[in-house]
């Protein structure tokens, strides 16, 4: 049945390769004039007269005011935006946006934004000085041709470029833009490090599971490759597949593509990189490179304000190349892919029901694990609450600050010791009291796999591509019933299989951030301050106690929940309450007949 059910999959395989699409590119409408040697200056003097752009800080106001001072000749105005955030590891940080706008023939909008700011640990000359400098040559541009007498020949939509604060910590600038200004806006394109010495790349990620409109990614994808003379590096396909299953990017598209806003950022950034390193100034080679990518910028502008219009998309896509696949067919595919578990799950439901066997002790057994996992879920909420993880917005952390890289052993001891109390509380209901027969045995696998079935069913509803993480311990642990007389090393190797998901998360985020092992902290205080959704933290936790009731199976030591007869007279509290109360007692017993001796 199992080997059977996989021929289903083949509609869904067929169906994918059919949605296998094409996008055709925007013509550019003139060719690009960007002043290269004009934008190396200005990033020079920001790295130079205002190298610590800290958000909130003295040099940042200067760096801001050094900002207004390139545009004001020009005639173009120039907003500030407040606002304050709360930073993990800072606390509340002040930052302030920058705003110029060109006003064209439609209120709808193209948004060129870069992040001025950095972390204090250099100059950031590249990062991002290049693209608050591309920024200003771009602004200028436009700003000269909106001042002609002849109106016909400014842009077409209304030109936004926005200088953001907090890039460098997350993107907490291009968020609040998005959040406070995000409607009537065409396409955003972001500048970020487009100074290195490394190739081109377009990052596509958002903060939801869509992709940005693949005719503004194809467009991008052509201008960088006439000015650069090699087509631009883009996340793999398996990288846009994982972004897609769990969101996640440092960059300033994020927000306006989880907005189902067309964004992409532009960078000649590695990923990961140090920002201090080879930081301090933009070099004389460098300089080709920040032209190219500023007047591929320049040229995709054009091409958006003069094109047909990008309809704001909330459909995901995964870019092959030239060719994208959408998204819809992928998650059939991944939905297929449950229908062997599925298939195999509810068959071993039917023979235990016709063989007769009680499945309510086993349900009641997984039910008892998952309580546990609920309270230790419940005891790290409350010690977060209470400060034990650092606190902020619900923002990608910067990988270089602290918070990153936490391990709060205060905070981990005192989780440790209520998990450890919760967990005395219930194996009281769960350790065995006499020999488990088999037809108890397969009702726990039953069970446990009928769970996972309904955890996997949920996953579907919240976020479909999230399977790509659940899918490996589907089709290693629907075969433990099978293997209960292999050896006990074979058992807990499917066992381990089973985690190849949650693996593979931790290693994606320990490769492309840098952070080793510091990759697990990472990721808990992304779930401590809000960033991963509180229905992805119950279904692990749910798939947790899952992993508890099979591993308690391949270990031999899995009882069923015990009937009234078995269990004793005091549950596991109120048998410590009674100890604890005899104990007093004992310990008064030679106090109370001295007493009574001398009255």
């Amino acid at each position: 049945m199992y080997r059977g059910t996989w021929l289903l999959l083949a509609i869904p395989l067929l169906l994918a390769a059919f949605s296998v699409a094409r996008p055709a590119p925007l013509a550019a409408p003139f060719p690009p004039a960007f002043d290269s040697a004009s934008a190396a200056t200005l990033a020079g003097e920001l790295a130079q007269f205002n190298p610590q752009r800290f958000p909130g800080t003295a040099s940042a106001a200067g760096a801001s005011e050094w900002f207004r001072e390139q545009l004001v000749p020009y005639g173009l105005e120039v907003r500030a935006q407040p606002f304050t955030a709360e930073v993990p590891g800072y606390g509340e940080v002040r930052f302030e946006n920058l705003i110029a706008q060109v006003r064209g023939r439609s209120a709808r909008r193209i948004v060129v934004l870069a992040h001025r700011d950095n972390l204090g640990i250099g100059p950031g000359a590249n990062d991002n000085a290049s693209g608050t400098a591309a920024l200003i040559v771009l602004a200028r541009s436009y700003a000269t041709a909106s001042q002609q007498e002849d109106q016909r020949q400014g842009p077409a939509h209304t030109l936004m470029f926005v200088s953001t604060d907090g890039g460098a910590l997350g993107g907490y600038g291009a968020a609040h833009f998005a959040e406070t200004e995000g409607e009537e806006i065409e396409a955003v394109v972001n500048l970020d490090a487009i100074a290195g010495a490394g190739p081109a790349r377009l990052e596509l990620a958002g903060t939801r599971p869509r992709s940005p409109g693949w005719t503004l990614v194809r467009t991008a994808s052509v201008q960088l490759t006439e000015q650069t003379g090699r087509t631009p590096g883009r996340p793999s396909a398996g990288r846009q597949l994982l972004d897609l299953a769990f969101p996640f990017s440092l960059y300033e598209q994020a927000p306006f593509v989880g907005r189902g806003i067309p964004a992409v950022t532009i960078t000649s950034q590695s990923e990961p990189a140090p920002p201090a390193l080879g930081d301090n100034a933009i070099r004389p080679a460098a300089v080709a490179r920040l032209g190219q990518i500023g007047s591929a910028a320049q040229t995709l502008i054009g091409s958006v304000d003069q094109g047909l219009e990008i309809t704001r998309e909330d459909a995901p896509y995964v870019y092959l190349g030239e060719r994208a696949i959408r998204g819809w067919a992928i998650q059939l595919v991944l939905v297929a892919a449950l229908l062997p578990f599925l298939a195999v799950a509810v068959d071993l439901f039917a023979r235990c029901r016709r063989r007769r066997i009680a499945l309510g002790p086993a349900v009641r057994s997984y039910v008892s694990r998952l309580s546990f996992w609920l309270f230790v879920g419940f005891a790290f909420a409350v010690i977060a609450k209470a400060g034990g993880w650092p606190q902020g917005a619900e923002r990608a952390i910067a990988p270089e600050t602290d918070a990153a890289r936490v391990w709060p052993v205060g905070a981990l001891i005192v989780l440790a010791a209520l998990a450890l109390i919760g967990w005395f509380v219930a194996r009281d209901r769960l350790i065995p009291r006499r020999r488990v027969t088999v037809e108890e045995e397969l009702a726990g696998h039953t069970a446990a796999l009928l769970a996972f079935g309904l955890i996997a069913i949920v996953v579907v509803a919240v976020n479909s591509f999230a399977l790509v993480f659940v899918l490996p311990a589907l089709h290693t642990w629907v075969w433990l019933p099978q293997l209960q007389h292999r050896s006990a090393g074979v058992r807990f190797a499917v066992i381990a299989a089973g985690f190849a998901g949650p693996a593979l998360l931790v290693w994606s985020f320990a490769d492309r951030l840098g952070l080793g092992i510091d990759a697990l902290a990472y990721l808990v205080e992304l779930v401590a301050i809000g960033y991963v959704p509180v229905p992805f933290v119950i279904l692990f936790l749910a798939w947790l106690a899952v992993g508890g009731q099979l591993s308690a199976l391949a270990a031999g030591r899995y009882a069923p929940y015990p009937s009234a007869e078995e269990r004793p007279p005091r549950g596991p509290i109120r048998e410590v309450v009674r100890l604890a109360l005899l104990a007093i007692e004992r310990r008064r017993a030679p106090e109370v007949e001295r007493r009574a001796l001398e009255g």
